[in-house]
Parts: structure tokens; sequence; C-alpha cells
């Protein structure tokens, strides 16, 4: 790959996700890559190298996850929280395509962070909450994880396991040259029987079928997935295309979004008293709101 980073958006897949089933082995996928909407959302603030790397791929995941979920209006938010290390909050959600992220670190320790450094050194000791909010039918579930392993794609796998207990295999990659950042990612998961309740298929011992689909998901290559020549379809035909049949979805648009309006959060500050708004008010009467994930700060009547 050439390393001067060219983000093309017509044919690369450049801020898309694309959906694959693999139905003789039981499995799906989802594969993106993000471009000009990584870039969008980490100019908001000037982040060190390491850390940027950080948010970028949990952005990744956050779209991969999210990108998961069928009905219109549900949320995935993805946090971390931790303590004794650069970053100790991060922040993402998933809704109707739109991705928006945040990441608040120690300037000074990040600075001084190696490019290779362990998750333990970006982080400490902490934990990583993945929250689904479905609109529909307005339930809510949470699975939590310590943030350990080697990135914050082996913390999601591990979420997978305990938490919805399905086998499943992350691959991420991030490449920067200077302001421009690209990040590829690619989530391959073996189906319980019929997606509906019935028994997981890792409950059997040794499955052959997810241990062939692991081997050649895990094959693909970290510059395979932020090429910018290399088409999402054609990655999934390099990876599966000796087996009988591969499905793939349309092209999911991603978009950044941040619910920044005034008129949101004149909806939220409505829900306090007015004992409470009076003082939040600054000297001409408004309520000045930071809004961290695109750093802007909205003035709203209150």
């Amino acid at each position: 790959m050439n390393e001067d980073i060219l983000i093309r958006t017509d044919d690369t897949g450049f801020d898309r996700a694309l959906a694959f089933t693999v139905p003789s082995r039981n499995a799906r996928g989802r594969v993106l890559r993000l471009g000009p909407v990584l870039e969008t959302v980490l100019s908001a603030h000037a982040y060190p190298k390491v850390v940027k790397h950080v948010l970028a791929e949990a952005l990744v995941l956050t779209a991969l996850m999210g990108s998961l979920l069928k009905d219109e209006d549900a949320q995935l938010t993805f946090q971390a929280q931790a303590e004794g290390g650069a970053v100790d909050l991060l922040v993402c959600d998933y809704r109707n395509g739109e991705v928006r992220g945040y990441l608040r670190h120690d300037p000074d320790l990040a600075e001084r962070l190696d490019e290779d450094c362990s998750l333990e050194a970006i982080f400490g000791k902490g934990f990583l909450a993945i929250t689904f909010d479905l609109a529909v039918s307005g339930t809510r579930y949470q699975g939590v994880v310590p943030l350990e392993g080697a990135s914050l794609a082996h913390a999601c796998e591990s979420y997978f396991a305990q938490s919805e207990q399905v086998p499943t295999l992350i691959r991420i990659s991030v490449r920067s040259n200077g302001p421009r950042c690209v990040a590829g990612g690619l989530l391959v998961q073996h189906l319980p029987d019929g997606e509906e309740g019935k028994e997981r298929l890792h409950a059997k011992d040794q499955h052959p079928d997810w241990e062939h689909v692991a081997v050649m998901a895990g094959s693909v290559r970290s510059e395979e997935l932020v090429d910018p020549v290399l088409n999402l379809e054609q990655l999934v035909w390099r990876l599966f295309h000796e087996e009988d049949e591969v499905r793939v979805e349309p092209l999911l648009l991603l978009q950044r979004g941040c619910r920044c309006t005034v008129e949101y959060y004149r909806e939220i500050l409505s829900r306090f008293p007015e004992s409470e708004r009076v003082d939040m008010r600054d000297e001409t009467g408004q309520i000045p709101v930071d809004c961290a994930f695109c750093s802007k700060i909205l003035h709203i009547p209150a």
C-alpha cells in the first residue's frame, strides 16, 4: 500500500460497511473502512498519535458491532473507563449508520506513549462496557468486561465470548500519514442455530465449521483492511472464494453523527428543575453546553 494515503469514496468502500454470510459454515460477518468520517471525528480535538489510533480503533469497533443491529433507531454505545493510564474515558456510539466518538486523556502521559504500547499502558486498569438500546422494544442490555488483552479488539472478543456466548474474530487496522487517517475492520461470528435463541454452536465441542472460518478470516492482512484500491466485496472474496456460497448485502453508508443541536439540548435541559437551570445560566441568561464529541459550545436559551 502506498504510504501517501489516498482517500477515494467512489468504489473503495470508504465510510461504508458490508454485511456478508457464509451459510454453509453458519457464519456471518461485517467488514468496513473509515476515511473522511474518521478524519472528521478525530479533527475535533488535538489528539496525540497513539491515543488518536486508539479512538480510531474504537470507532471501527463501534461501527462493526452497531451494524449488527437490525432495528431502526437502535443504538450501540461503546464506553471504556479507567484509571492509572493516559486515557481515563473513551465513548463512542452508533445509531442508524451514524458514528461519533470522544476520548479524554492526559496530554503529558499520552505524548510519552510508544506506538506499540500495551492496552494497560494506555488505560491503566479499567473496564469496557458495551450497551445496546433497542428502540422498538424499549429494552436495554449491557455487557462489561475488563480492559485486558493486546487491544480493544481483543477486549471485544472477550465481550462476545462472555456476554453473548458467540465465538467472534475481530481484526482492526489503522494507518495514518500526517493529518490523514484511515481505518478498517473485519468481524466474523459463528451463528447460533437460526439466531433465535436455540443452542449456541460454540457449546458443541470443536466445531469444524467455525475453526475453518476463523482460519480463513484470520488470514486477512492489516494492509488489506486499509488498502484504498481494494473494495470491500473484493476483500470478502479473497477470504472466502473457496466457499460454495457467500451472500453479501448492499453497502451501508456510514456518517459522522452528532446530536448537538439547540433543540436537542433544550429538550434535555427541560428535564431539570427550574431551580437547577437557574444555576446553570450565564450572564446572558443562556446555558452554555460544551459538546465533547465535536468540540463546540452551544448557548441554549433557558
